[in-house]
């Protein structure tokens, strides 16, 4: 009984002194270096003796340019433009939308969204494999886009609708559908035959986008 109890508190010595390491090790920040390139787990660590204030404030979240096809302007916060995030898993964007404007179906492979209405209305919504969920939201609601999932914002009121947007990452990226079929050389009887659209159609979104084939 005896020796039981003393294997016991040396397991829970070791246990204690693994959690108690791995605390310490934790950096409570690690301000990106934008000199370095970025890599799988983000970019390498700034020495906290020249990190400042700045490295935590983005000043001038303002619109983006809306003069596209769709109408939308998206003014990104991210590592890039915010050292201080680096490793945080957090970003966030300003997101405006013109009259009868959208922003086309996209992903963000790597993050959930949450949606917040500043101005006018936007119905957004998602796409399952099963099932599709769209909501109507006005200013002061909150709509969450789980992660990787097909979704889309759309300015169904009058004016320029705004929004704000937090992700799951420091630096989400994007995966517009139509920019995936129709901006690159992928021949028009090929995305034919894999979306059952007709080839000219293809052709005339092919110009819109930038593609060719």
């Amino acid at each position: 009984m005896k020796m039981i109890q003393i294997i016991l508190f040396i397991f829970s010595l070791i246990s204690y002194t693994s959690i108690s390491n791995a605390t310490s090790s934790i950096n409570d920040f690690c301000v990106a270096d934008l000199l370095n390139p970025s890599t799988p787990s983000g970019y390498p660590c700034k020495s906290e003796t020249i990190v400042t204030e700045n490295d935590f404030v983005f000043s001038g979240l303002v619109a983006g340019n809306m003069q596209n096809s769709f109408k939308v302007g998206l003014f990104s916060v991210n590592v890039t433009n915010l050292p201080g995030l680096n490793g945080l898993g957090i970003s966030a964007a300003r997101i405006d939308i013109g009259f009868n404007g959208s922003v086309p179906m996209h992903t963000h492979p790597g993050a959930s969204e949450i949606l917040i209405v500043f101005q006018g209305q936007i119905t957004a919504g998602f796409i399952t494999p099963t099932k599709l969920i769209v909501k109507t939201l006005n200013p002061g609601d909150v709509f969450v886009f789980p992660k990787g999932l097909l979704h889309f914002q759309l300015n169904t009121g009058v004016g320029t609708a705004i929004a704000y947007a937090a992700f799951t990452t420091t630096n989400p990226g994007i995966h517009l559908t139509d920019f995936l079929l129709f901006g690159n050389t992928l021949p028009t009887p090929t995305v034919s035959k894999t979306t059952l659209l007709d080839p000219q159609q293809i052709m005339k979104l092919k110009a819109v986008f930038g593609g060719s084939g």
